[in-house]
């Protein structure tokens, strides 16, 4: 034979086998799944779980799905017991194909596959996003964030994968705070009442407000709204004419504002009226955003100091569970709703407490408030007790007061600071907490705001309602037995002492417009940053 049609020879046989060999399909489920996890878009976490199980499938055996994972697609169904939503897991998808292999016979290995990976992939997502939250914090201006790699998501998805009982292992990847357990009790509460049609459809208030004793023609759905909320009770024995606003129905109107922070007269005003008509699916919603903030946060590895901006509440825990019998709780005053008043969220550090602090007035006041003030009052300085300093420690220069002085300061070549004494905007005892906003903790002259429901009136530090108490606390344990007596004492003591605490206290100054108590209330708050709209926007660009 001819050598060169020898050789075409062999060629052809050569070209005719490669694309068989090629053609040939994976061997079992296991080789489809090697070859799916071979592509670029698989997930490393995945390829990984996989390998490390020499490609065998985790949610089905004998071609047919395990009872885990019909299990756990059912979680994903359920996933707005989350706060999150199924579509974002292909709950649908996952069950009509779990559906179509319980009742198919001899089911092609590649869809066994497909099934088996599309789950695998659904179980991630969902895991990531229980334990993490969807959205990233930094997004949001929230300066809570460290990088985390505390999950160990290949182990999680095994132990899904072979559970008796996947929720359980769920629970070990959600937020282990007790008050996101109660939040999401109280968000199964609320989705049965958003249910409910017309529940929150009360009729207009003809007057400015209705006061107890007086008529509303809305009373008999009032006091249904009511009952629902669990603000009333439902064996309460209503009186003869149920528009009149009783004794009994008073005291769940004062019930239900103290829940919305409202102030709890007992009277059927314009703002109380506008919390009970906001419509449940946007308190659903509410207390949707406040888990998804919850997975943001890290356990706490000490007793921290909570400071909840919406609330106007400070938590002084004194273990590292958040359990209500374990706090010290007091009312705080937090910065403006203006940009550039808002009090951050962010983590830091309490490291020392001031008495009788003087107050260094920062350079915005001084640009927008101080100055102003001066050209208007040449008087203004000594009034207030301020003084000029060259430098930013305690111990800097005073410069007298002067034209060339006050063009200096305008300069930024002086500073202003507020001298101790019982009108300096800090009061008698400043915490310290370091962090580049120069925000902290402090008392005030002007204790009379604590009073009212609404108390964002700061420049955005925090002002303490028991500043006393709080000291107490944190100095639990410093050199000097700092007793609440001693306490008192060094608050009209000598000016600017310094008592370092005996360990570093962390602040958390969180944005969570949705409670829920250990007695079982549900609390809601203004979104008075606009966090919350925030928040929905950056969920709703990402199709949540």
């Amino acid at each position: 034979m001819d050598p060169r049609l020898r050789q075409f020879g062999l060629l052809l046989v050569f070209w005719a086998f490669v694309p068989q060999a090629r053609a040939q399909p994976p061997e079992g489920v296991s080789g489809y799944l090697r070859q799916m996890l071979d592509r670029p878009s698989a997930a490393g976490t995945l390829r990984a779980l996989y390998e490390s199980r020499q490609y065998a499938p985790l949610w089905q055996r004998s071609g047919r799905p395990t009872r885990q994972a019909r299990e756990f697609i059912q979680l994903l169904l359920d996933a707005r017991a989350y706060g999150l939503r199924p579509s974002d897991y292909d709950a649908d998808a996952a069950s009509s194909r779990m559906q179509e292999l319980l009742v198919a016979r001899d089911v092609p290995e590649a869809r066994l596959a497909d099934f088996d990976l599309r789950l695998s992939d659904s179980t991630l997502r969902f895991v990531r996003h229980l334990h993490y939250g969807r959205v990233d914090p930094r997004t949001c201006g929230f300066e809570l964030y460290r990088p985390r790699t505390d999950l160990d998501e290949a182990a999680v998805i095994r132990r899904l994968a072979s559970a008796r009982r996947p929720d359980s292992v769920l629970e070990t990847v959600e937020p282990p705070f007790n008050h996101y357990r109660l939040l999401k009790v109280a968000l199964a509460k609320y989705r049965r009442l958003a249910s409910e049609p017309g529940l929150t459809e009360l009729p207009r208030l003809k007057s400015g407000s209705i006061r107890p004793g007086e008529r509303y023609p809305g009373g008999t759905p009032l006091r249904r709204l009511l009952i629902s909320l669990g603000d009333l009770n439902d064996d309460t024995v209503g009186p003869p004419d149920a528009e009149i606003l009783d004794e009994a129905l008073v005291a769940a109107l004062r019930s239900f504002q103290r829940r919305h922070g409202l102030s709890d007269d007992g009277v059927l005003g314009r703002r109380t009226f506008a919390a009970l008509t906001v419509p449940l699916e946007r308190r659903v919603r509410q207390i949707e955003l406040t888990l998804e903030r919850w997975r943001w946060l890290r356990p706490f590895d000490a007793p921290p100091i909570v400071v909840n901006l919406p609330a106007f509440r400070l938590y002084a825990f004194r273990t590292a569970q958040d359990r209500e019998s374990d706090m010290l709780k007091m009312d705080v005053i937090v910065g403006q709703s203006y940009p550039e008043t808002q009090t951050p969220v962010f983590l830091a550090e309490m490291k020392y407490v001031v008495f009788r602090p003087y107050w260094d007035v920062p350079d915005s006041i001084v640009e927008r408030e101080m100055l102003p003030a001066m050209q208007v009052n040449p008087r203004f300085l000594e009034e207030n007790h301020l003084e000029l300093i060259r430098g930013r420690g305690d111990d800097s220069q005073v410069v007298p007061p002067a034209p060339d002085s006050i063009e200096a300061l305008a300069a930024g070549e002086l500073h202003l600071r507020q001298r101790p004494g019982p009108d300096n905007a800090l009061g008698a005892i400043k915490f310290v907490l370091p962090n580049y906003h120069s925000v902290y903790l402090h008392s005030t002259p002007t204790g009379h705001l604590f009073g009212e429901t609404r108390r964002d009136f700061s420049h955005g530090c925090i002002r303490v309602s028991d500043p006393a108490g709080l000291a107490a606390q944190v100095l639990r344990g410093a050199q000097g037995g700092w007793t609440e007596e001693k306490i008192r004492e060094a608050m009209n003591g000598p000016p600017n002492q310094r008592v370092d605490l005996p360990r570093p206290v962390p602040v958390i100054v969180l944005y969570e417009t949705a409670i829920a108590t250990e007695s079982g209330q549900t609390l809601f708050f203004e979104d008075i940053y606009g966090h919350d709209q925030r928040l929905e926007e950056l969920l709703r660009a990402r199709g949540d």
